[in-house]
């Protein structure tokens, strides 16, 4: 059957723990991440056109629709790779707060291939979907596997790990705009750019920093940096602490920060505290696990992406 128009979730994602090990010889830096799917999701809708032109239209007035946005870059990727002679009217709805470390542009691109395969016959697999996405940005190829997965490399060298009881969560994003570049620009001082960067990031390779069988505890190597640049996000976090969260820590490289509470009930009061604060904002959420997420993709990629994940979990 030939799907003429397809819609798909389009979840953001929190790390458990990231360290960022050193800088290696192609200007790269070495992570060591664990990544986690959130509830939290923009949504997309795709419509198959028959002319070779692709449209986004977003009405968030922070959202660019030009070929900024990475989903027109995963688009125009595809079309210059495959030559489908189709094109797509691409519709979304945002809700996930930019630049906040969540991977909601990552996300989006993600999922604009995995659409525009399925819409336009691609056939791809997932190793051709994840070095596509891989071109796009490091976070990309993580949304095709979704729940928990360890990141090594730059990122983009992926584990499924075992996902664990839901965690509820709230995630806060001050008026305080952090981007990954300058974040990363903040770490390349001290023993990252030293004349034995070589020999830490060689080092820090065989540390065992956190166990792969507990989310606990939680660290961001981006924390020391972001709370000097940005004493509002700062501020964020000793919110959600008196707000009786039991662990908070900065999403990705920033700005957002979320927080763990024990119990609904406790994310329900801690919300009556924090919303009162002007500017924030505040988004209630819980963790989502890889059976989960596959689920929200409905018939789109769920077999080609269930598939593949098993036979990584193998061994195969």
């Amino acid at each position: 059957m030939f799907v003429a128009e397809l819609s798909l979730p389009s979840f953001a994602k929190i790390n458990w723990s990231l360290r960022v090990l050193g800088k290696r010889p192609d200007g790269y830096h070495e992570v060591r991440t664990v990544l986690q799917t959130v509830s939290l999701h923009d949504n997309l809708h795709f419509v198959r056109e028959m002319r070779p032109q692709v449209t986004l239209v977003c009405e968030h007035p922070d959202v660019p629709t030009d070929e900024s946005n990475l989903v027109l870059r995963a688009a125009r990727l595809l079309t210059d790779k495959h030559n489908p002679g189709l094109g797509a009217t691409i519709r979304l709805e945002k809700r996930i707060p930019a630049k906040g470390g969540l991977g909601g542009a990552s996300s989006n691109a993600a999922m604009t291939l995995l659409a525009l395969s399925e819409l336009w016959r691609l056939n791809l697999n997932l190793p051709e979907l994840i070095e596509l996405g891989t071109e796009l940005g490091a976070d990309v190829p993580f949304f095709f596997l979704g729940g928990r997965a360890v990141g090594t490399g730059i990122g983009t060298q992926l584990t499924p790990a075992a996902d664990y009881v839901e965690s509820k969560l709230i995630i806060v994003t001050p008026k305080a705009g952090i981007s990954t570049a300058e974040a990363y620009r903040a770490l390349n001082s001290a023993a990252l750019t030293t004349p034995n960067s070589a020999r830490i990031l060689t080092s820090s390779r065989t540390e065992s920093h956190f166990s792969e069988s507990d989310q606990w505890p939680l660290y961001n190597d981006f924390e020391k940096v972001i709370f000097e640049m940005e004493p509002e996000i700062k501020r964020v976090r000793k919110a959600l602490f008196a707000a009786g969260a039991q662990d908070v820590l900065l999403a990705g490289s920033g700005s957002s920060v979320f927080g763990i509470f024990e119990s609904a009930a406790a994310q329900r009061h801690a919300l009556e505290v924090i919303q009162t604060e002007a500017g924030w904002r505040v988004l209630p959420c819980n963790t989502l696990s890889r059976d989960e997420y596959l689920r929200a993709m409905g018939s789109c990629g769920t077999p080609l992406l269930r598939s593949a994940i098993k036979q990584s979990d193998s061994g195969a």
